[in-house]
């Protein structure tokens, strides 16, 4: 793919996010970062967060791993489901009765400051880690296929791209990302969607009737695995699914911040709904693509890389149409970068909220400068973070960070499930001990659960274990005080 055709696109997409900001920034309040005014339309805010929960990493694994696991991965997309049920009916109206900025403050009038501050650090980690590494992935994609071409270092390439996330960001904060992720839904979705197109052209499909048939008729279509010692067995996935959605959107600041600028909780329900079967609907079209991909392959000799994910890039860079590339790339960077320009508008708001108390503190002017400070500080945070992975440059080291970005989301189960469900009332000060204990023992389970459990191999399901042994630890930890009434379960 010719690079300056791809620098024009690039350039292009960005100059669009930067009008988006520039509309978005006008008649600013002082917690428009924050909050969005409250006043984003529901049906924008479930349309963008598309975007925002299919990652770059999704973007090309999720068709490539089709050559390894099949459709496996739409069981964990059917336990979505369930999880986001409880969000909407749970979550969110909890969320909205306190009336929460960050999320995290609950624990602090559940069980304390230090619970609070727990809770609020593991987000930090987890987002910090897991963001980082998906703007990793994906930046060395648009390394090879751009900026090598024109001499340009990794680092500077990187720094360029965070810079200019910062640069649209750092003023309207979560209203503007919420606008600009809706473009970039789009776009990703346009990616997908004409990849299919050029591809069932080319196997001479001919209507949509056909290509299901083709899809349905192929063996990486199977969708369901019984085998219960089998990582990707169904039950596991789907109850695994759920529970990843809980966490992962209902207990993370990033998510549930689009969903809390709704302009009441009945919005922002509907919002969780449609979000859903949209979702659900998007992941199906990503695997469909990606018996396409291998189709193609396979029809035009074209060998399949020994990474699955590389597929996708491939093809459409070096087998497709300009036109194709152009779109793939475009498709690629909106990926990318809807996930890390909410990343660190999230990530200042914890951290302005739950560790500065800028609500508190500060007056206005004061809150606004510290608030452009933490969040420059998080953009550089996320550089260094990319540069580390680029000089480890291990892909064991890189999959391990994936996992352990996944072991710090248990600890925050087990906090939200005991408040919710529980009257109890805890021994604060020994919870961050508790948050630390439950992911290593998951981890030693998982390491040894084939000796130890007749074979059984753990999947994406440890992320139970670790919220019911952190569970468990509180339970060890409780008091007989009951919680006040605000924060009361019932």
């Amino acid at each position: 793919m010719d690079s300056k055709l791809t620098l024009i696109v690039i350039t292009s997409y960005f100059l669009l996010l930067f009008l988006v900001s520039w509309l978005t920034s006008k008649n600013l309040s002082s917690d428009t970062f924050f909050t969005g005014d409250r006043k984003s339309p529901w049906f924008l805010v479930a349309f963008g967060m598309i975007g925002a929960s299919l990652s770059g990493v999704t973007f090309i694994s999720v068709p490539g791993e089709v050559g390894n696991t099949n459709f496996y991965y739409f069981q964990v997309v059917l336990g979505y489901t369930v999880g986001y049920a409880v969000i909407a009916t749970l979550l969110l109206p909890l969320y909205y009765r306190l009336n929460l900025v960050s999320i995290y403050t609950y624990l602090e009038g559940r069980f304390g400051f230090w619970s609070y501050k727990t809770g609020a650090f593991f987000f930090i980690l987890s987002r910090t880690l897991g963001s980082s590494i998906r703007v990793f992935l994906v930046a060395g994609v648009l390394q090879l296929i751009l900026f090598d071409h024109w001499g340009i270092p990794f680092w500077l390439s990187v720094l360029i791209t965070v810079g200019l996330i910062w640069l649209y960001t750092h003023r309207g904060g979560i209203k503007t990302v919420v606008w600009t992720d809706t473009f970039q839904t789009f776009f990703m979705l346009s990616a997908v969607l004409v990849s299919i197109y050029l591809i069932a052209k080319d196997l001479d499909i001919t209507s949509i009737h056909q290509l299901v048939n083709t899809v349905a008729s192929e063996p990486r279509s199977s969708m369901f695995n019984w085998d219960w010692k089998e990582g990707t067995n169904f039950f596991k996935q789907f109850f695994s699914g759920a529970f990843i959605v809980i966490v992962m959107t209902g207990l993370d600041q990033d998510m549930m911040q689009k969903n809390l600028t709704c302009r009441n909780l009945r919005d922002a329900q509907k919002n969780m709904f449609w979000f859903t079967i949209i979702l659900v609907a998007v992941n199906l079209v990503f695997l469909a693509l990606g018996v396409l991909l291998f189709l193609h392959a396979d029809v035009n000799q074209i060998p399949v890389p020994e990474r699955t994910d590389d597929l996708y890039p491939m093809l459409a860079t070096s087998y497709f149409s300009a036109f194709a590339g152009i779109v793939f790339v475009l498709g690629i960077t909106a990926a990318a970068y809807s996930s890390a320009d909410s990343t660190l508008t999230a990530l200042t708001t914890s951290f302005c909220y739950d560790f500065l108390q800028i609500d508190k503190h500060y007056d206005k002017k004061e809150s606004i400068q510290l608030r452009k400070k933490v969040h420059l500080f998080f953009t550089m945070v996320v550089f260094l973070m990319i540069l580390v992975f680029r000089w480890v440059n291990d892909q064991s080291v890189i999959n391990a960070v994936f996992i352990i970005a996944g072991y710090t989301y248990g600890p925050l189960l087990g906090l939200y499930a005991f408040g919710l469900f529980t009257e109890y009332r805890v021994k604060d000060r020994w919870v961050p001990v508790a948050a630390v204990t439950a992911p290593l023992l998951s981890y030693i389970f998982a390491a040894n659960s084939e000796n130890w459990f007749w074979g059984y191999r753990f999947g994406f399901e440890i992320l139970i274990l670790n919220g019911l042994l952190m569970f468990l630890g509180l339970w060890l930890l409780r008091e007989k005080e009951n919680a006040t009434e605000m924060f009361s379960p019932r």
